[in-house]
């Protein structure tokens, strides 16, 4: 069941016997598509710095996560933190899809929660200056820098576009190609994570 404001979120258990560790979101989406009911935790990335510290110890937090099931030109795969397509960060259109709050150093989703059966979803127009997105940079970190009218955000189980040029396509931080149409959607408490 999907996190609600004010309630409990997982529960405390024993670390598991056969506990399976990914490096990275990109080593623990491959092991959600491949090992669902493996118990599974993450030592990096940017879903490990959304949940905070953990892996260690006799006792750990088991939460139920959403994944993000992406098809890419019609080729599918499964994100555990983000997804975005862009040509570049300085000029073009950029869309993101995002199931945590971080991009590397960047909090680019600041109400991204793994597990609220939404995803944080952003399109930035591409008409948007060199000038506003050196601004917009500047305030990432701090996650300040929407609302901004060249930003687009919404909270949604799904996301589609069509691209009349391709972009590149990044899925948790891993280069997946060129993507003329993307379609992107939460599947809610589709494994759990040991933290």
């Amino acid at each position: 069941m999907t996190v609600r404001k004010g309630a409990e979120w997982g529960q405390q258990v024993a670390r598991p016997g056969g506990l399976v560790v990914a490096a990275s979101d990109a080593e623990l989406a491959a092991l959600v598509d491949d090992r669902p009911a493996a118990p599974l935790a993450v030592t990096a990335g940017d879903l490990r710095r959304t949940l905070g510290d953990g892996v260690e110890g006799p006792t750990m937090q088991r939460v139920a996560l959403d994944v993000l099931r992406v098809v890419a030109d019609e080729v599918e795969m499964c994100a555990v933190a983000h997804v975005v397509a862009r040509r570049s960060w300085l000029r073009g259109r950029i869309v993101g899809v995002f199931n945590c709050e971080h991009l590397g150093r960047w909090d680019v989703a600041p109400r991204g929660h793994p597990n609220d059966g939404l995803a944080e979803v952003f399109d930035v127009d591409a008409t948007m200056s060199l000038r506003q997105r050196l601004q917009a940079w500047r305030r990432l970190p701090s996650g300040t820098h929407v609302p901004h009218p060249a930003i687009g955000v919404s909270r949604s189980p799904t996301a589609n576009w069509e691209f009349a040029a391709p972009l590149t396509l990044y899925v948790d931080g891993v280069r997946r190609g060129s993507v003329t149409r993307l379609a992107v959607a939460i599947e809610a408490d589709a494994y759990h994570l040991h933290v």
